[in-house]
């Protein structure tokens, strides 16, 4: 077998891999499908998350096929179709521990139904339940802006976690989405997902075309745009800055990028708007819900995977999901 691992800063490789023996409280899953992340694209970039004398094992956006049940585990049969939950692993699979997604079969330790294994609904392809994973992340981004139905959000970044977010802010009624981005194809997917608009913020005066298409309210001697939502999943250095500066009384800003140096807030102007900034991190009990909306949604969540490629071709898919052309980059095996 192989897996895909990272040696250094830029040093990917897919190795030749042998499968530790599955123990008692194991499952052997038979992977089908696995996406490339942002999150695998910027460990590379960084040389890993390794351990001493270790190497990072890549992915963690997996689905597969079971193909061996350890004695001790309860629920899970040979042949069942399944979502594998990084984040409830104990291997922390394909970020910093052993084991990695990109492989033909991979061990989950201490697995769990319901946990960190999870059934597929009958008729859902293993390409859409692959999308689990990053849709969850994007329904935790959405949980944390506290949104309902008739809020006006923006939507910073259309990559595969924005588009996820513009998905759900949609499906719950929030039709008044406007999604930012630079690249105009992701624009365009953005907009077949149903935002109202989606903009190249550089292209555009921001706050003008906010007022336009949100309105304005006043606060405290000042006006402010008449969005009630901002969700940046872009992770550009500006952003925080320029939503404190237009933000209304009351808005919140969730920042689900990852930022690896600190950024300029301006707290001053925070104090007439009183807004709130927090953040959000993977998916701490979504991916059930993901998943129970996967029948519904099939066919809007085949249209965020804009590629897809056999596991013998996963270095161009890395090469691919780098690219703003690109949304989901899916490897099949």
């Amino acid at each position: 077998m192989r897996l895909l691992t990272i040696h250094g800063v830029g040093d990917v490789r897919l190795d030749p891999y042998q499968r530790p023996t599955a123990g008692p409280k194991d499952v052997v899953v038979r992977m089908k499908a696995c996406g490339i992340c942002g999150s695998d694209l910027s460990y590379i970039k960084i040389g890993g998350i390794p351990t001493p004398g270790t190497v990072t094992a890549l992915g963690h956006e997996g689905a597969g096929e079971v193909m061996e049940v350890g004695a001790e585990v309860d629920g899970i049969a040979v042949g069942q179709p399944v979502i594998i939950n990084p984040m409830m692993s104990p291997g922390n699979i394909g970020s910093g521990g052993p084991e990695g997604a990109f492989t033909e079969e991979l061990l989950v330790r201490e697995a769990r139904l319901g946990d960190s294994i999870l059934p597929i609904p009958e008729g859902i392809g293993y390409d859409i339940a692959a999308m689990c994973e990053p849709l969850a992340v994007a329904m935790h981004g959405v949980n944390r802006a506290e949104v309902r139905a008739g809020d006006k959000v923006v939507v910073f970044g259309c990559g595969p976690i924005g588009l996820g977010m513009v998905l759900w802010l949609v499906d719950r009624g929030v039709t008044d989405v406007v999604a930012l981005d630079l690249a105009p194809e992701r624009r365009e997917r953005a907009l077949a997902l149903g935002a109202r608009a989606a903009l190249d913020p550089t292209n555009v005066d921001l706050r003008a075309e906010l007022a336009r298409l949100h309105g304005e309210v006043p606060s405290y001697g000042r006006v402010g745009v008449g969005t009630d939502a901002y969700i940046d999943a872009a992770g550009a250095p500006t952003i925080a800055g320029d939503v404190v500066t237009m933000a209304k009384f009351h808005s919140r800003l969730v920042v689900t990028a990852a930022y690896m140096k600190p950024v300029e807030i301006p707290l001053g102007r925070m104090l007439t708007s009183e807004m709130s900034i927090t953040t959000a991190m993977g998916y701490p009990t979504e991916m059930p819900e993901v998943i129970a909306a996967m029948p519904r949604l099939s066919d809007k969540i085949a249209s965020m995977i804009s590629h897809r490629l056999p596991f013998e071709r996963v270095m161009e898919g890395l090469q691919t999901a780098a690219t703003p052309q690109s949304a989901k980059v899916m490897i099949e095996f």
